[in-house]
């Protein structure tokens, strides 16, 4: 597993730093229940920002935030607001419980000179030597919790499992990001390869002919009368 875990070491210099989409909104004068109401039924999405000096409540058509919502990358967001724009990145989404419309999200600024808490997606690369033996890959993360600068934010977190064999597993204390702070328990298991069912199988019915094709052990030869 050390190759495995020396070309992981490698990958943060050659990941993709973190895309940013343009997001334009309009200011809300109204706060009421019948004004938010209204902006959904013409489908506005109310949104909030948190993090600056006071907190910003503005809308926009849900069509504005599908390049956000509606993928597995994580992306900073230039939002634009009255003429003003602000970086934030997403905190929070709501959607209705059965129709999963898009009803609400809140963002947060985030500013070049200051650290920043921000779920970054894992990628999967490679062909474990375990599965390609018949082991069983089992994923256990989909992402990991981040602190850092905004400019050194990748697009995702690459992690190779070329070199991992049955029975063997990478944990989040394996993982080392330049200028990246893991905010997560460092014992907690990303990623694994199992025995299948077919490798014990295989495994079992090779030791039945091992036994099967074994010499007897030979018989005391009788004694005979002199």
């Amino acid at each position: 597993m050390g190759d495995c875990l020396a070309r992981n070491l490698e990958y943060h210099n050659k990941l993709k730093k973190m895309k940013t989409i343009e997001i334009n909104a309009v200011l809300r004068e109204n706060f009421g229940k019948k004004d938010t109401k209204s902006l959904r039924v013409n489908d506005n999405v109310p949104c909030v920002m948190y993090g600056g000096k006071e907190n910003l409540h503005f809308y926009a058509h849900e069509n504005e935030f599908r390049s956000l919502i509606y993928t597995p990358d994580v992306h900073l967001i230039n939002l634009h607001v009255g003429g003003v724009s602000y970086n934030v990145v997403l905190k929070d989404l709501q959607f209705h419980p059965v129709s999963d419309k898009l009803l609400h999200i809140d963002f947060i600024q985030v500013f070049e000179d200051k650290p920043v808490m921000i779920a970054i997606p894992i990628l999967i690369t490679g062909v474990s030597s375990g599965v390609k033996a018949g082991g069983r890959l089992n994923i256990k993360r989909r992402s990991l919790k981040v602190k850092g600068f905004t400019k050194d934010f990748p697009e995702h977190l690459e992690i190779d499992i070329t070199g991992l064999e049955i029975g063997q597993s990478l944990k989040i204390g394996d993982l080392k990001y330049d200028n990246l702070e893991i905010l997560e328990n460092k014992k907690s298991m990303i990623v694994n390869v199992a025995t299948s069912r077919v490798v014990q199988k295989e495994e079992g019915a090779e030791g039945a002919v091992v036994a099967e094709g074994a010499e007897a052990p030979a018989e005391p030869a009788a004694a005979t009368a002199k």
